[in-house]
């Protein structure tokens, strides 16, 4: 596996040097980095939040315009980063070798304890700064609790937190919904956290 070189990329350079990895990274301030995820590892209560999370919006998104896509594709940042939330819903038209989505309008964050303060401060603000997103959730796995950042016209972005496995997300930019307890199916919490 060639190591990333110690030179600043833009983002066309990066996706060139990215298709010859054999992993995936990022691209932060023009270098190239691994994801915080992919350092740490995903955990069970992560990767299955992330499929149930793309089973759930694939199946009300099919033949629509929007689509789920997994962190193999990434999201570009204005000021030049590239990302990869773990899921983003693209309502673009995508090339068959295009790397990165066209036109998101959702990202999600799933997070974990050794990533949890980085994505919802440092992604947040880079995610808020994509001028096509409407919503920005944050999945907690340590308790069945979800926190939604939408906006509403151009600049304005509202916090609403959904806890407890009866709560539904709505997210209507993209005419769908996620139930909690879809989300978290298959997730076990210590019963304090059920409620």
């Amino acid at each position: 596996m060639a190591e990333p070189k110690l030179h600043r990329m833009s983002e066309d350079e990066f996706f060139a040097w990215q298709e010859k990895q054999d992993r995936l990274y990022e691209l932060v301030n023009g270098l190239p980095v691994l994801p915080l995820k992919m350092m740490t590892g995903a955990s069970q209560a992560h990767d299955r939040a992330v499929v149930n999370i793309i089973r759930s919006l694939g199946n009300q998104l099919r033949g629509g315009p929007c689509r789920p896509t997994t962190d193999d594709l990434a999201v570009r940042i204005p000021a030049g980063n590239v990302r990869r939330p773990d899921v983003t819903v693209e309502c673009g038209q995508a090339g068959r070798r295009d790397m990165a989505v066209r036109d998101p309008r959702v990202v999600i964050e799933v997070l974990s304890p050794s990533t949890m303060s980085f994505d919802r401060f440092k992604k947040v603000v880079e995610h808020q700064t994509v001028g096509t997103l409407t919503h920005i959730l944050l999945i907690d796995t340590e308790v069945p609790r979800v926190d939604v950042l939408s906006r509403s016209g151009t600049e304005t972005w509202t916090s609403t937190r959904y806890e407890g496995l009866d709560a539904k997300v709505d997210l209507s930019a993209i005419n769908a919904s996620l139930d909690l307890a879809e989300v978290f199916e298959g997730i076990e919490f210590g019963e304090a956290s059920r409620a």
